[in-house]
């Protein structure tokens, strides 16, 4: 801005009408500087814009459930002359089985026994941000089919595990003899089980 202030022409006759005149614009020009300064106190009152920090903790992904916070659809039996109690937590795994940045807990629960191995249900749990309290979503192998599970483990989104059955009836309950890989992907609205290199059905008597 210095030019429009100065004579062009370093040999141009100066008069007191010329020195009016730099004044003049000198005077404009201190004023336009101070219309463009910024309010430093309004700068310390005001921050710029960004994310507040409510936003930032929406962002942050859900803690995984705790499985021993959750009510599972399992009803063990009495004792006889005692009390029922509540399924075992035999083991729980975490992961995002979803894909929605949010962890769920697989969890395999099962009915105290005195000796053998009881039937083991698997159950995958969700919560919110809003509630500490898990909620059974998906049963992935149910009790009834009388089954247990081994290597319970969350890969690359998919649940997988050993599922041991009995190849007949003839064998004990005690000592399952058949072991099938067995794994559980999220697609659209439910789970789906699959054997990978298994026959037609899984094996399983």
């Amino acid at each position: 801005m210095q030019h429009s202030v100065e004579p062009e022409l370093a040999h141009t006759r100066t008069t007191p009408l010329h020195w009016l005149a730099v004044a003049a614009a000198l005077s404009a020009v201190i004023s336009l500087s101070s219309v463009f300064q910024p309010d430093e106190a309004g700068a310390t009152t005001h921050p710029a814009p960004g994310p507040t920090p409510s936003s930032h903790a929406a962002a942050r992904p859900v803690p995984a459930p705790d499985a021993a916070l959750a009510t599972y659809p399992l009803t063990c039996p009495a004792p006889p002359g005692g009390k029922a109690e509540p399924p075992t937590l035999a083991a729980h795994v975490a992961g995002d089985l979803d894909g929605d940045g949010n962890p769920e807990t697989v969890a395999l629960v099962h009915c105290a026994a005195g000796s053998g191995n009881p039937p083991e249900g698997l159950y995958v749990l969700t919560r919110t941000a809003a509630r500490k309290e898990p909620r059974v979503v998906a049963t992935l192998l149910d009790p009834t089919e009388q089954r247990t599970v081994e290597g319970l483990a969350i890969r690359r989104g998919q649940v997988r595990a050993s599922v041991l059955g009995y190849s007949s009836l003839d064998v004990p309950r005690c000592c399952p003899d058949v072991h099938q890989a067995t794994a559980w992907t999220w697609h659209a609205n439910g789970f789906t089980r699959s054997s990978p290199g298994a026959p037609a059905g899984d094996g399983l008597a």
